[in-house]
């Protein structure tokens, strides 16, 4: 599969006239708990030639292979390739965009070119923001909480859905930095014992013996009670925080002047 998402890759530069700077896995993959039939989810970020940047309108700054952007090519069914244009892609990365951060944290990438991306790597302690970070996590724990939990049947994956966002939060809280996309690392970190690593640990069991549903008791009485203290607590804590960084906004300029010539001359 490897080769076909690298054949992929290049096709998109050469029908789209771009030049792909990163590319990397996103989601359940990379998180580490994917099924059977996993999508690959395929984030990537790209520069167009010098010109494309010369234009008094703004243009489309985005591709969604094969969604909305088809290739003379056959794309196999389990891939979704989405890309950001690298302006779009800097200026979510100075509003400490949480999905970006994650694409630069994953530990599956497939292809990297330029120095962009170290670059942005290096001024990530420039745009972190924990209160950020927490509003995006707690969001989607609260959500996938409410939308799964109450469910009579629960497939397996729904509560790494709930989990694996609130133990990023919670990872923030604790140590105040962007946190690992690995759901053990995690686990491992913020829950090294108790009652709730051990139904973790089997959920994570079944879910890598290929177990969809939950058939046994969810054991409600424990896991209701820790998702709602947790989720109730990190609303009060984001509230009291505060975290002020410098404008980066002239050092991600020069990083995409930079990157314009390195890539283009």
């Amino acid at each position: 599969m490897r080769e076909h998402i690298l054949m992929v890759l290049k096709q998109i530069e050469k029908e789209f006239d771009i030049k792909i700077l990163y590319a990397c896995e996103s989601g359940s993959r990379v998180w580490g708990f994917p099924s059977k039939d996993s999508d690959f989810d395929i984030r990537f970020i790209y520069l167009h030639k010098k010109e494309w940047y010369l234009s008094i309108d703004q243009e489309r700054d985005v591709l969604e292979v094969p969604k909305h952007d088809k290739l003379s090519i056959q794309v196999h069914e389990l891939l979704d390739l989405n890309g950001w244009e690298l302006t779009k892609a800097l200026r979510l990365f100075r509003k400490s965009n949480p999905p970006l951060l994650e694409w630069l944290h994953s530990d599956i990438v497939y292809y990297q070119t330029s120095s962009a991306i170290n670059g942005m790597k290096e001024l990530e302690g420039h745009v972190f923001s924990p209160v950020s970070g927490i509003h995006h996590y707690l969001k989607m724990a609260k959500g996938n909480y409410r939308d799964y939990v109450n469910r009579e049947e629960v497939k397996i994956k729904r509560y790494f859905n709930i989990f694996r966002p609130l133990l990023a939060a919670l990872w923030i809280e604790k140590h105040g930095a962007f946190p690992p996309v690995k759901f053990t690392k995690l686990l491992c970190d913020i829950l090294p014992t108790g009652e709730i690593r051990e139904i973790l640990d089997d959920i994570i069991k079944r879910k890598m013996a290929g177990d969809i549903l939950d058939p046994a008791p969810r054991r409600k009485e424990i896991i209701n009670p820790f998702l709602e203290t947790e989720i109730q607590r990190l609303e009060q804590y984001v509230q009291e925080i505060s975290v002020e960084h410098p404008n980066p906004t002239d050092l991600l300029n020069q990083l995409f002047r930079e990157t314009l010539n390195e890539v283009w001359g």
